[in-house]
């Protein structure tokens, strides 16, 4: 088990765009040299909103982890899976069910947002109440330390750490398990039972976390000890039972700065969204006729940057030297719209370029990305074998 494991998914509900790059993808890009990492397809979550067009969801899995591999998702340093294609995500995600309070699941502030945001749609459903509780079986499944969220995200982060807490809390009473955890101690070897004991003395008693956190690497590395060992003397350490579950922590993400065409956040449902692999024709004429400052009537008009959609993309794309031209360009009326427009075409294109030239393989033999995804979905249930072997045991379902 690795203590510094990342864990993150999508819906696939449709064509990715630029939003969803700059907002998420170029931060798991980044995070797969730092991290192993775990991505997903969350068709399972998918369901949740679009139960009655499932057609939706098979007609954008492939596309989407294409937009991922565009996006420049390697494979080779991350693992890719489909959430529906490892079905222990649902039998641990029944089991959690069974002792986890239902106020947790209504007090989920996306909870009510959702239901709010998409009116349209009967959401008076058990799938979409529990999915805050399949999320933290996403999680807990492959015992994540980290997930990349944005702020809305933490209370599901949070929920998530409760559920592992109470799970913990039920069913890590081990009998015997000081003995047991003192003989697991002798398998760290004379020095690193010495130092383990001291780093778990200077944390108890004085309350030390960067012994502790020292401690938790401490065990990380240890070849020596098996995933039972190392669980049992993560709770000896911490002063607790055996922890089964790991508690995630959030991995804080910059908000994503890119606008939609119309100066909202970008979105699909909003119509204001570039698709991630737009033909180039239809974001120069996409771009070309974005809203503008309305006191810009007549080519000769001065505007102001600030009130002008278009100036929010030169934010995300644009060089310093540029802004200012644009600045002093439109407040002077030195340049027209259409001029302002041309370097954040220039610019998107020239990204969009990048995203072809990676997802054309793919496009040509469809059969590759199928491989990728399967051999991921072998890597990812290996883990999640671990993971319910240890949890059937802790709740006595492990018999024969």
């Amino acid at each position: 088990m690795s203590p510094e494991r990342v864990v993150s998914g999508m819906r696939p509900t449709g064509a990715l765009h630029l939003g969803h790059y700059h907002g998420a993808l170029k931060n798991w890009v980044r995070l797969q040299s730092e991290y192993p990492c775990h991505f997903f397809v969350a068709d399972w979550h998918a369901l949740t909103t679009h139960y009655d067009s499932p057609e939706v969801i098979e007609a954008s899995v492939w596309e989407m982890v294409v937009d991922w591999l565009a996006a420049g998702i390697d494979p080779k340093q991350a693992v890719l899976f489909i959430q529906s294609r490892v079905p222990e995500h649902a039998e641990l995600h029944l089991l959690l069910s069974m002792g986890t309070p239902l106020g947790w699941l209504e007090r989920v502030p996306t909870y009510k947002d959702q239901q709010e945001k998409l009116a349209d749609r009967d959401l008076a459903t058990y799938g979409f109440l529990g999915y805050p509780l399949l999320q933290s079986a996403d999680i807990l499944m492959y015992r994540a330390s980290w997930v990349p969220v944005g702020e809305d995200q933490v209370p599901h982060i949070e929920l998530t750490r409760e559920v592992a807490r109470r799970f913990n809390h039920l069913y890590g009473r081990e009998a015997g398990f000081e003995a047991k955890a003192r003989e697991s101690v002798k398998k760290l070897g004379g020095k690193g039972s010495k130092l383990y004991l001291e780093l778990r003395t200077r944390f108890q008693e004085q309350g030390d976390e960067a012994a502790a956190q020292q401690g938790r690497e401490l065990l990380a590395a240890a070849a020596s000890l098996g995933q039972a060992d190392r669980e049992r003397l993560t709770g000896f350490l911490e002063g607790s039972s055996r922890r089964i579950l790991s508690e995630p922590q959030a991995l804080l993400t910059e908000a994503s700065r890119l606008p939609g065409l119309d100066g909202q956040k970008m979105s699909k449902s909003y119509g204001n969204a570039l698709a991630m692999r737009d033909d180039p024709v239809s974001v120069t004429k996409k771009i070309r006729t974005m809203p503008t400052d309305p006191a810009r009537v007549r080519r000769t008009d001065p505007g102001e940057p600030e009130r002008c959609p278009v100036w929010q993309l030169h934010q995300v794309y644009s060089s310093e030297a540029t802004r200012e031209w644009v600045v002093a360009g439109c407040r002077s009326a030195g340049i027209g719209c259409l001029d302002c427009k041309q370097p954040v075409i220039d610019a998107v294109l020239a990204e969009q370029a990048v995203f072809h030239e990676r997802a054309q393989p793919y496009l040509d033999d469809p059969a590759l990305v199928r491989a990728i995804m399967a051999d991921g979905c072998d890597k990812a249930r290996a883990l999640a074998h671990e993971t319910m072997r240890d949890v059937r045991e802790a709740m006595g379902l492990a018999y024969r």
